[in-house]
């Protein structure tokens, strides 16, 4: 993990890199995805069946594609008791912090007969897509659904891959049914995604389709956009720490050490203005590379993504925090509530030594499916609204309608569109009977 002085060209240079994880830049995918897409939107189950058997090796059918009740069951009594009672203790703190989320409809009128107002109602069918392998994470799953029942979605349908016995993990089976899943698919890749945007014989076709998976996943997400809704097209894990000489450099090194474990491509960044701390984290990560068995993952991401970079004043550390936008931004400095006045971009912020990162992926009750790649400067969290529509309410009275006439035509006349125009003229119009 290289330590670099920070300057607008360091900067630059860290930005530029970062950047290359972007699934935007792995367009030689596209082709390979795009005819997946064609074909299941063509032949529906019967390439899902030949993708499925091609790619998870294990023989699928209509008989045998939906996750029954007696394989969950099953699932749940294989999971043990403190596991399980983890799962659901984070279940309601996702539920409870997401119901502070929901809007309301409303109308507002005025004495002159106009009424202005908002609908807000559930989509009808959310599509939730959860990885399988090693990156089968529960956590993710609950992240994924309950802000959608919580919405009022009407059903909540879910794919995952199944290994080669046909079987889908236990602890996903259990997650599915703390959160509330209805229906749940074993199909994994970007033929899952096709089969919930277009709809198969099998498998319903769904209003919004989230949840991470790999680049092919990834790929099929953007491109059926339009077709459906979805989340987001996710990037590699990103954890980001402001600290100072007040900070623990054991935890923090620990933190950053927690997202560099999830993948190559993922990065771990700190920002100090000590430079002694920035020693004392390098030597305690070396040290907990001695003890942790992903290693490899670890040593390739902080290779490639890894950067302690020595900030003249929190000042500057901020500013490149905001311009890099990560997914997850821990403070450990002095006074970390002042610090987070001034970011404006980022994921999630964890605030002082007791906010591990981790406590935001498994339990508090924030979204933790978050911006990646720098796109916090425009994208929010997963969160109730991406399952709700909204539709707008207006109506005016004759009155109402007459104060505004002139202005309104005036505005189509000088657009061109006169037709629009002429929709409000005959309202006023002599002849109107």
């Amino acid at each position: 993990m290289r330590t670099i002085r920070l300057t607008a060209e360091t900067r630059k240079d860290i930005l530029d890199n970062l950047l290359k994880r972007s699934p935007n830049n792995y367009g030689q995918y596209e082709k390979v995805v795009a005819d997946i897409i064609a074909n299941v939107r063509e032949k529906g189950d019967a390439a899902v069946f030949d993708y499925t058997s091609q790619f998870d090796k294990w023989n699928v059918s209509a008989e045998n594609l939906r996750v029954t009740q007696a394989e969950i069951d099953e699932a749940c009594a294989q999971i043990d008791k403190p596991f399980f009672t983890a799962m659901e203790r984070s279940a309601a703190n996702i539920e409870a912090f997401h119901k502070k989320q929901l809007r309301n409809s409303w109308i507002d009128t005025k004495p002159d007969g106009t009424l202005l107002g908002q609908r807000i109602l559930p989509i009808a069918i959310a599509g939730v897509y959860v990885p399988g392998g090693k990156a089968a994470y529960p956590s993710s799953l609950l992240m994924n659904v309950i802000p959608a029942r919580v919405a009022g979605v009407e059903k909540i349908i879910m794919t995952t891959p199944a290994g080669a016995d046909g079987k889908v993990p236990a602890a996903t089976l259990a997650a599915a049914k703390i959160a509330g899943v209805d229906e749940i698919y074993k199909v994994g890749g970007a033929q899952a995604i096709a089969a919930m945007a277009f709809g198969t014989e099998s498998i319903p076709k769904v209003d919004k389709l989230v949840g991470p998976g790999n680049i092919f996943v990834a790929l099929a997400k953007k491109a059926c956009f339009g077709y459906v809704s979805i989340d987001s097209i996710a990037g590699p894990s990103e954890i980001l720490v402001i600290a100072d000489e007040t900070a623990n450099p054991r935890y923090v090194a620990a933190d950053l050490l927690s997202q560099a474990e999830h993948d190559e491509l993922a990065s771990a960044i700190l920002i100090t203005t000590d430079e002694s701390l920035a020693d004392k984290v390098s030597a305690e990560i070396e040290g907990f590379l001695q003890e942790l068995p992903r290693v490899d993952i670890m040593r390739k991401s902080l290779d490639n993504y890894g950067y302690i970079l020595l900030a003249d004043s929190l000042e500057d550390a901020v500013e490149t925090a905001n311009a890099i936008a990560s997914e997850h931004l821990e403070i450990l400095t002095k006074d970390p509530y002042q610090v987070m006045t001034k970011i404006k971009n980022a994921g999630a912020i964890f605030l002082g030594e007791y906010s591990s990162e981790p406590l935001g992926d498994y339990y508090a009750g924030p979204n933790h499916i978050l911006p990646t790649n720098g796109t916090a400067k425009f994208f929010s969290p997963l969160n109730v609204d991406d399952f709700m529509k909204k539709t707008s309410l207006i109506s005016y009275s004759r009155e109402a309608l007459e104060k505004a006439h002139k202005e309104i035509e005036i505005f189509a006349e000088r657009e061109g569109l006169t037709a629009h125009a002429n929709s409000i003229k005959v309202r006023f119009s002599k002849c109107e009977k």
